[in-house]
């Protein structure tokens, strides 16, 4: 992760008066201006650690000084050299420490610099210690520890706001934790700044389904669908809410945009087929459309019983017309799928209840009383 670092010509500026009251500032400035070179020449973790010790050792003692100690500089000081060891440190208990450490510095520092004359320092110590953060809370959030995860993340995302990742994993530790209206807060947060993943627009939809905001909740489907045009889940997602929600204009163009791109699906046959035989009372189509779905799946239990339920729709129409054989054959047909969907669903009451309801009309007695009976053990 990159650390933050600073002029170093604008730190060791300091008045000769700071000098002559604090030598030891001196030694720690020296310390920060070797460990700049240190940087810059790629000196390994060891070498940089121990020209860090040199100007912690000082800073401990100017934090005692009874004059060091109220000097903005000497937290500000402690702030840096703290958080990059925190960083550098593979001893993780030593590193903790310093975490700690740099927290509590940068803390006093803010409260004593009441001229901003260590800002630079001050926003290097605060950028190394949301790095250390976000590391400790990532690795909290690999545990499945979302509650400290959450109050790690949360911090550096409201530090780093931009980061469409980083507010989507607090989001996350959020929803884990049930905490749904902080989850939203993030999860727009990261649609916001660009996010593009579909799963969170499902999520943000999914919060505001769940607190009765429909329309915030397809028009967040419709925003995702834009960026991820005829992603699958996307558009399941945005079909069934309008569907839930008696939009059936808009689920049937919704259906028929999907299907131009996707052929192979069954539940997009389905569903046309569905709207096709409730909304616009077209059997037919409606039976070509379940027809096709079967094509996809042989086995499909919803496109068998629907598409038996249209055939009994044909039937009676032709029955009112008189027409004999039409009634007879849509019938036979309605019997076949529902016969092959109470195999797939032995236990479907309603597949049951049209099973008896066509055996009474041949009179097949004997099968009505049989089903009758599997009825009653349901």
């Amino acid at each position: 992760m990159r650390k933050i670092f600073f002029n170093i010509s604008l730190l060791v500026m300091v008045s000769n008066l700071a000098f002559s009251q604090g030598s030891q500032i001196k030694i720690a400035n020296n310390s920060l201006a070797k460990l700049q070179n240190s940087i810059a020449e790629k000196a390994d973790a060891k070498k940089q650690l121990t020209i860090i010790g040199e100007g912690i050792k000082a800073i401990e003692v100017a934090e005692k000084d009874k004059k060091t100690k109220n000097w903005p500089e000497t937290w500000a000081i402690k702030a840096y050299l703290s958080s990059y060891i925190a960083l550098i440190d593979e001893n993780e208990s030593n590193a903790d420490k310093y975490f700690q450490f740099a927290q509590d510095a940068l803390t006093q520092a803010v409260k004593l610099d009441k001229f901003q004359s260590n800002t630079e320092l001050i926003n290097a110590s605060n950028h190394n210690i949301h790095i250390k953060t976000q590391s400790k809370g990532v690795e909290a959030f690999r545990q499945n520890d979302f509650a400290t995860a959450y109050e790690l993340l949360k911090n550096v995302s409201d530090f780093k706001p931009t980061d469409t990742l980083l507010a989507t994993n607090v989001a996350i530790c959020a929803q884990s934790l049930q905490q749904y209206n902080d989850a939203l807060t993030y999860f727009l947060r990261a649609k916001e700044n660009g996010a593009k993943n579909p799963t969170l627009f499902q999520s943000i939809a999914n919060i505001y389904a769940s607190k009765f905001e429909t329309e915030l909740a397809i028009k967040t489907l419709e925003d995702g669908l834009k960026l991820n045009a005829y992603h699958p889940l996307l558009t399941n997602d945005y079909i069934n809410i309008l569907l839930d929600n008696e939009q059936y204009e808009k689920a049937t163009r919704a259906v028929e945009s999907s299907l131009k791109t996707d052929k192979r699906s069954k539940t997009l046959f389905f569903l046309y087929g569905y709207l096709q035989q409730n909304q616009e009372k077209n059997i037919g189509t409606a039976e070509l459309s379940y027809q096709k779905a079967l094509e996809v799946d042989y086995n499909y239990f919803d496109a068998l019983y629907q598409l038996a339920v249209a055939y009994i729709q044909t039937a009676n129409e032709a029955l009112k017309q008189k027409d004999t054989q039409k009634f007879t054959s849509n019938i036979n047909r309605a019997e076949y799928s529902l016969l092959r969907a109470h195999d797939i669903n032995i236990n479907h009451r309603n597949t049951v209840k049209l099973l008896i309801d066509i055996y009474t009309r041949k009179n097949r007695l004997d099968k009505v009383q049989e089903l009758k009976r599997k009825l009653n053990e349901f």
